[in-house]
């Protein structure tokens, strides 16, 4: 069998009239959709309406829970203890899941947002916390995370399926993390530096670091974020990359 690969975006990261991102063109160029839960972005008519957008898009639909931190666009650490973390996953991912299944269809996945997402990534207490909630909400779920994170690793204790990412345009340290936003240079602006990351990705499971070293990746999903200028194009540029060497494009099985 031959290389396969789920590309997803993050999307309905706008709030009432502010719009944000490109999500109309990138619903059609990706396979799975993590949409935000009002936390850090959306509100409840910008949730439904993309995830009517995805769902007529025919792309499985994500949940994208992040700290109670809309103005820092959740992107700013907080301090929350585990049982309140997991409340507020839990209201989050239970709120996306019935607007989902009110227009006919079924949440596939969960991936945290921003702060939240590096958190779990090796703090074992919150990790634990958010997969749990995710668990009591559906253990058909799958919770998307890097490899080897924490997060994964309590999912899978959890017996919950679980999907390594990795980010087509983000740029990455030597030691396999992403560079900091707060730094230049963080993000893969250029759409055929992103599409070329993206197959070293999938074909030989490298990325070059911001060093030129070359880092191992594994990776089940790549992501690209919709809030990034041109995300549309990147998409486009990642896809026709992916598919020009051979890579099948889809989401994972539900």
């Amino acid at each position: 069998m031959g290389a396969r690969i789920d590309l997803n975006a993050d999307v309905g990261e706008g709030v009432g009239p502010w719009s944000m991102g490109e999500d109309a063109a990138l619903v059609r160029l990706v396979t799975s959709v993590n949409v935000a839960c009002g936390f850090h972005a959306g509100d409840p008519l910008t949730i439904r309406r993309t995830v009517r957008m995805a769902l007529d898009a025919g792309v499985a639909v994500g949940a994208h829970p992040g700290y109670p931190d809309l103005v820092g666009f959740g992107r700013r650490a907080m301090e929350m203890a585990p049982e309140e973390l997991e409340a507020a996953v839990l209201y989050q991912v239970a709120a996306l899941a019935g607007i989902v299944r009110a227009e006919g269809s079924r949440l596939t996945h969960v991936k945290p947002h921003g702060a939240l997402y590096h958190r779990v990534a090796s703090d074992q207490a919150a990790a634990a916390a958010v997969a749990r909630a995710v668990e009591r909400i559906d253990d058909r779920l799958r919770i998307v995370g890097p490899a080897g994170s924490a997060l994964l690793v309590a999912a899978a204790a959890m017996s919950l399926r679980t999907t390594c990412e990795a980010f087509a345009d983000r740029v990455y340290e030597p030691d396999g993390h992403l560079r900091a936003r707060s730094q230049a240079g963080a993000v893969h602006a250029d759409p055929d530096a992103a599409a070329a990351q993206a197959v070293a990705i999938v074909r030989d499971g490298v990325v070059i670091a911001s060093d030129g070293s070359r880092v191992r990746v594994e990776a089940d999903t790549l992501c690209i974020h919709g809030d990034t200028p041109g995300a549309a194009t990147i998409a486009l540029a990642v896809r026709d990359a992916l598919l020009d060497a051979g890579i099948d494009v889809r989401a994972p099985d539900a």
